[in-house]
């Protein structure tokens, strides 16, 4: 739809509903992209033996969600800065709004049962998170900090002594797609637009059911 809006020179879309959807994708291409792309590059020829491998599943998927339910929240907190300065003198609402959206794009997903635990409190912690970084003047993808950071280190299926001096490497990767995200954020949409229709209209922006 995006690519179709820039070829034939649509201008960016005010549609909460749209957004939404956009956010929630993009968190899980940010995950997606930085654990996958990570994971194939180390194991190269052997991917095939590996990704066959069910204890290399099982803790590959454990990765995918963990850094999954973090990346939800940072694109969160990348779209409630980018919003923010629309929402002058009601910035409780935006967070308000926020979280009302994420949880009900995250209800539609169905967690493997040892990941419930970490979906629940991914869910619970994020009001706190954006409420904390409403404290300072907004970051953009350059120096928001990443909460898929932690687990993305603490839980990548290949053993710490194998990606030795990798970190900047790793690092940078998640923060590219961040910067990929907050720049089809910018292409897509319309913050003005979106905001003011968000706020007249808070119940566009929920999935349908």
């Amino acid at each position: 739809m995006r690519f179709l809006r820039r070829l034939l020179g649509s201008p960016p879309s005010p549609a909460p509903q749209d957004f939404g959807t956009f956010l929630h994708r993009q968190g899980a291409f940010v995950a997606q992209k930085t654990v996958l792309d990570y994971c194939r590059v180390k194991v190269g020829r052997n991917e095939v033996a590996f990704f066959g491998d069910p204890d290399f599943q099982a803790a590959l998927n454990h990765c995918r969600w963990q850094v999954f339910l973090a990346a939800q929240s940072d694109v969160m907190a990348l779209a409630e800065a980018w919003l923010r300065p629309f929402w002058r003198g009601q910035e409780p609402l935006l967070l308000e709004s926020l979280v009302a959206l994420h949880a009900d794009f995250m209800a539609d997903g169905t967690p493997p049962e040892e990941e419930r635990a970490a979906f629940g409190d991914s869910l619970t912690a994020l009001p706190g998170h954006l409420a904390r970084l409403q404290l300072a003047a907004p970051h953009d993808a350059r120096t928001l900090p990443l909460l898929a950071e932690a687990p993305l280190f603490a839980t990548l299926p290949i053993h710490p002594d194998q990606r030795k001096d990798e970190g900047p490497a790793i690092r940078g990767a998640l923060r590219f797609h961040m910067l990929s995200t907050q720049q089809e954020m910018e292409r897509g949409f319309d913050p003005a637009g979106l905001s003011l229709r968000w706020r007249n209209q808070p119940k566009d922006v929920l999935p349908e059911t």
